[in-house]
């Protein structure tokens, strides 16, 4: 059975962020999605409840878990998931080059090979800074976000602004 991890914060999940994670389940026949806690942003959402968020999104998927993984390396999460790859989305150009330097960082440290897919181009406009942005001045983020996704966020934005 070959595993792979889709690892993100999901803070909060998008359409963007399930693209990905349906397009890695058709090279994998197990996909973690890794919840994982980044020091140096401030979270919106609880691991907690970044995790019930995906979970009610991926539903009964066969082939995906949904598991939260605090305070470890992502090399860690794949080593004790036994996965052979980690799997990224790219939007574009400054996406890669973030994530280049932590796929060749992690490959380093282990061996385990970063695999990126291209990201829907109707979706490249789509991140959780900017759903979170439009959020809280009160914009729709219909159609970027899950349904339920999108409920908890308006329920967490509060009054509309004037």
């Amino acid at each position: 059975m070959r595993c792979c991890v889709c690892p993100g914060s999901y803070d909060p999940l998008t359409v963007g962020h399930l693209d990905v994670i349906e397009r890695a389940r058709t090279l994998c026949d197990e996909v973690v999605v890794a919840i994982m806690d980044n020091p140096d942003k401030k979270g919106m959402f609880t691991i907690e409840e970044r995790t019930a968020m995906l979970r009610s999104a991926v539903g009964e998927r066969t082939g995906v878990r949904v598991a939260a993984f605090e305070g470890r390396l992502l090399v860690q999460v794949c080593q004790e998931v036994r996965a052979e790859a980690i799997v990224k989305g790219l939007r574009g150009g400054g996406d890669m080059a973030y994530e280049l330097a932590m796929a060749l960082m992690n490959r380093h440290l282990t061996g385990i090979e970063t695999l990126f897919v291209p990201g829907d181009p109707g979706l490249a406009h789509v991140s959780s800074s900017l759903v979170k942005a439009v959020n809280a001045y009160g914009g729709d983020v219909s159609g970027l976000v899950p349904d339920a996704v999108r409920e908890v966020l308006v329920a967490r934005r509060g009054p509309a602004r004037d």
